[in-house]
């Protein structure tokens, strides 16, 4: 019977598991004791299946307690127990550990007791129900690390200020792979709001993404009195904390929390942070302010339709915290292989990279959008697209013919939706090839697009990642050219290049954009296209990049690279799963290395050849994204669903990418997959009509969905609605010039402008353009209101003109079937201008302003203008830049550059809302003129004013 009880234990609880056999041969004595206090563990066993917690602890903790105290008096000299033993920390230590501040010790599935303790961690698994389930769910971990596990120990340091230099020296081992034996950290100011913390190999270089090249790149501040942070470091183990020092609020401790490794494929470090007010970590579909209840968030880009708790097309390992005191800051860890980012509730996150170093980056705002701005001084600030993509954009894949996309872009011209953009997807190429079109079912294509020109309108076509592997030589030049120049990813066992499929005919194979001649070939190849159509941007899609197999045909060969000891949570369970083998080689190392970065390669690429070609601003939307990738392309949220979710959760996707600095940003409207409905994607164009990024697209699979399509109702909500935009297209444009010149957000959540508003903090069903006009969409079915949240602050329902000074509450508004309400921020100068057709046209009409007076009537704003299309316009000094200031019933204006070329830039009408009734005389430069004045909607009008907006005026009324 006691050896049965003694197996049933061992089986329980797996900790003394093949070793009964030294205790009993041993010590006798020790064996019997051992049976003695076997049986009073058993009844706290059978306890604790019974779900009590703390009688099973104690169990632990007499078992662990006594195998401490006896492992050298009766174990002699069994060497591997006795190192198995020496792991196990002190009681104190586990016991001392709240469970929100348990760091996860053993990530990978399979955690037992015995492997728990091999680690040197806690084991105290709170749900039992886990034990011999495959794939545990993140949670309350089971096995975590004691108060003291550190494996590094310093060897030496220097530190003066916030500057830090050291080196750690390997005093123990993880349990993964090849840990560095020396570790050097380097704490550096780069300016007053700005700290980097970089941990590397001194012994060796590693890999760290190429990317982003600072666009200013100004040595680092090496000196600096009046930092708003202070540096602490543990001079003992790995750690430091890093204070606010106006308030001395803890930004990031990471002292004595969690395991720090630094193994070859394994680096982990974690913190506990100030506040559960988190945001970023994309990309995901997600809500704005992530949850802190033990979620995992996976950055490894790929080809997946987005769905909840997956890793989607691009990745972005910054976050953005809004501190209880109002107060912001955010933090890059710039590192770009796989990883899990992880948070727990207390709030605390773990960054879990399989490769390169750790370089982090600290951003002291001190609110939200100067951490941002703050954020771009490090990666780069966006690109300013060119006016008319600022239009409506439409495109399906599954037109099939010219004349389906010809039937489709005349009958939205038709019915006068406002529209500048046609685009073709996939099936307009010949056998899927890029850089080639279908001269059957697109015969006419080139004829097309200039006719498209004639209308003042513009083309865009697809050009995927992959390049066709398989045709004949001498019949598709870009593989020919690309195989001479030797210029595609290579495979690491053959030394040729990596051979996988996607949508051409029988194989694909990869440019290597890290190759330093691809920049020249994608130029060749997309001078030759622009040869047989004048295309006027670029589409870059599949470039994760997406394969159709898991790495080659029959898989990936067993290697370290693509089976490492850790994968992080990737949706197919394989790094290879629909992408290139980790081991295929590019010019700067493995895909392993730089797979989350091929998307803003391809999209550097384009740039270029876009530059080159056509001697304007490129544009280019891409699918695929990296850190950084907003100074090169635009981004679409993917393949998306046709349903109230998706349109709900597209508004905070393009919010998180403003943050990321990529604020040319839309989802696919009305659903890419799956048949939308007619009171869907009528809600959606009055949404999609606000996105940075405002395109109509869907699958060859589903129903039609442009406007027209839609019926009558869906094309009166498109014209309202565009028609809304196109009015308000200067002001766009202006807001996407502060983002190119400042790294500003195009469109951001409230709480950017209300940061002081606790209340603000998870809004993420309305948001704002700039700090002046809210938008606020109906996001349900069968709804004729919507209720929003109103900070304190005086609002103008812009349909109305009516204003009411807002409480900081929820409040009703009417959202009729072909209405998206939208208010007004109290003191906003809104340039605007009469909307047409197209961008082409509207640019022909004289400019306006739309002014709303805040509660003491006052108001401000801007306009930046320049030619819309030229390259370079701001750093020639080829625009005009005009700040509008209302004080004392007087507007002025304000011009910074004057030398707008020759052209005159007029300003033909002015309306102000909530001036008081009364008004008897208004002057223009000092010169009376007529006005009107609206006693119903308190608004004065004045127009046909012929102002030449180079020169600085006043407008004044009594």
């Amino acid at each position: 019977m006691c050896a049965k009880r003694t197996q049933q234990f061992v089986a329980r609880n797996m900790f003394l598991n093949g070793h009964l056999k030294y205790i009993i041969s041993y010590n006798f004595l020790s064996f019997i004791m051992c049976l003695i206090l076997l049986g009073v563990i058993i009844l706290f066993i059978n306890t604790i299946e019974k779900n009590n917690e703390n009688l099973w602890h104690t169990s632990y903790k007499l078992t662990n307690a006594y195998l401490v105290t006896t492992k050298k008096e009766n174990f002699g000299n069994n060497t591997s127990f006795n190192i198995a033993l020496s792991e196990v920390p002190e009681v104190t230590q586990c016991d001392i550990i709240p469970v929100t501040l348990r760091f996860d010790c053993h990530p990978e599935d399979g955690a037992s007791r015995l492997s728990c303790a091999s680690r040197g961690c806690c084991w105290n698994p709170i749900n039992k129900k886990v034990f011999g389930m495959k794939h545990v769910p993140l949670n309350v971990p089971y096995c975590y690390y004691p108060r003291d596990w550190s494996i590094y120990k310093y060897e030496n340091f220097s530190k003066e200020g916030n500057e830090f230099s050291g080196f750690l020296k390997l005093s123990n081992s993880s349990f993964y792979k090849d840990d560095l034996t020396l570790v050097k950290i380097e704490a550096s100011i780069v300016d007053d709001f700005i700290l980097r913390v970089k941990m590397y190999d001194p012994l060796k270089k590693r890999y760290e993404p190429p990317w982003p090249i600072r666009t200013d790149p100004k040595p680092f501040v090496h000196k600096s009195i009046n930092t708003k942070y202070k540096l602490e470091m543990d001079e003992i183990k790995p750690g430091f904390t890093i204070y606010r020092v106006s308030d001395n609020t803890v930004i990031f401790n990471s002292i004595n929390v969690g395991g720090f490794i630094f193994a070859d494929q394994f680096l982990q470090i974690s913190a506990v942070l100030p506040t559960h007010n988190i945001y970023g970590i994309g990309e995901h579909k997600t809500n704005l302010k992530l949850n802190t209840n033990w979620q995992s968030f996976t950055l490894f880009n790929k080809d997946q339709p987005p769905i909840e708790n997956a890793n989607l097309y691009g990745s972005h390992p910054f976050y953005l915290i809004m501190e209880n005191s109002g107060q912001s800051h955010g933090v890059l860890f710039l590192n770009s292989n796989a990883m899990d980012v992880i948070l727990q509730p207390s709030p605390a996150i773990t960054f879990r990279s399989i490769g390169g170093i750790f370089d982090m980056y600290f951003f002291l705002g001190s609110n939200p959008a100067d951490v941002i701005k703050q954020y771009s001084k490090i990666i780069g600030k966006p690109f300013l697209p060119p006016y008319w993509s600022l239009g409506f954009h439409l495109c399906r894949y599954g037109y099939g013919t010219l004349e389906k996309t010809r039937e489709v872009w005349n009958r939205t011209r038709a019915a006068g939706i406002p529209f500048d953009t046609q685009w073709n997807d996939l099936d307009y190429m010949d056998k899927n090839n890029d850089f080639t079109y279908n001269s059957d079912k697109f015969k006419n294509l080139p004829q097309f697009i200039n006719e498209i020109h004639s209308k003042g309108m513009h083309y865009i076509p697809l050009i995927d990642a992959g390049i066709s592997g398989s045709d004949s030589n001498g019949t598709y030049l870009p593989y020919d050219e690309g195989v001479k120049e030797d210029i595609f990813i290579k495979d690491e066992a053959t030394d040729k290049p990596f051979v996988g499929k996607v949508w051409n005919l029988i194989s694909t194979v990869w440019p290597d954009f890290t190759n330093p001649k691809t920049q020249n070939y994608y130029l060749r190849m997309m001078s030759n296209m622009y040869n047989i159509f004048k295309y006027d941007g670029a589409w870059i899609d599949m470039n994760e990049p997406s394969n159709f197999y898991n790495g080659r045909k029959n898989g990936c060969s067993r290697n370290e690279l693509d089976y490492p000891k850790y994968i992080p949570n990737i949706i197919g369970g394989t790094l290879a799963t629909q992408t290139l083998c980790m081991n295929a080689k590019h010019y700067l190392g493995f895909h392993y290395d730089l797979h989350n970065t091929y998307g803003i390669n391809q999209a550097i690429a384009t740039n270029y050849a876009l530059i080159n070609i056509r001697q304007k601003r490129p544009f280019i939307i891409s699918r695929s994204t990296w850190v950084g990738h907003g100074y090169y392309a635009g981004h679409w949220t993917g393949d998306i669903y046709s349903s109230w979710d998706d349109l709900k959760m597209s508004i905070p996707a393009i919010l998180l990418m403003n943050f990321y600095q990529i604020p040319m940003v839309g989802a696919d409207i009305c659903g890419f997959n799956g048949n939308t409905t007619t009171a869907l994607c009528n809600r959606w164009m009055q949404l999609g009509a606000f996105y940075p990024f405002s395109r109509n697209h869907n699958s060859d699979d589903t129903i039609e969905q442009d406007p027209v399509a839609m019926g009558d109702l869906v094309i009166k909500s498109s014209k309202r609605a565009l028609t809304i935009r196109y009015l308000l297209l200067p002001y766009l444009y202006t807001l996407f010039f502060r983002a190119h010149k400042f790294g500003e957000t195009v469109v951001r959540p409230v709480f950017f402008e209300f940061p002081n508003d606790s209340a603000t903090y998870d809004i993420d069903t309305q948001y704002l353009w700039g700090s002046s006009l809210m938008i606020i969409p109906v996001l349900e079915d069968n709804k004729m209101t919507v209720t929003a949240y109103l900070p304190r602050q005086l609002w103008y329902n812009f349909y109305t003109k009516k204003s009411f000074f807002a409480l900081g509450k929820n409040y009703t508004l009417n959202a009729p079937l072909d209405t998206i309400p939208l208010m007004i921020r109290g003191g906003s100068i809104l340039p605007t201008q009469k909307p047409a057709a197209t961008t082409t046209s509207s640019r022909k009409n004289s400019l306006e302003l739309l002014i709303a007076l805040d509660h003491t009537k006052k108001a401000s704003g801007e306009l930046y203008w320049d030619d819309g299309d030229s390259l370079y316009s701001f750093e020639k000094g080829q625009f005009l830049w005009i700040l509008f200031g209302i004080d004392n019933s007087t507007l002025t204006s304000s011009t910074i550059k004057k030398n707008f070329m020759d052209e005159k830039v007029i300003l033909d009408a002015i309306q102000i809302w909530g001036v008081m009734p009364n008004i008897s005389h208004v002057f223009l430069n000092d010169h009376e003129i007529e006005f009107e004045y609206n006693v119903k909607e308190n608004c004065l009008n004045v127009n046909s004013l012929k102002i030449d907006l180079r020169k600085n005026f006043s407008l004044a009324w009594k």
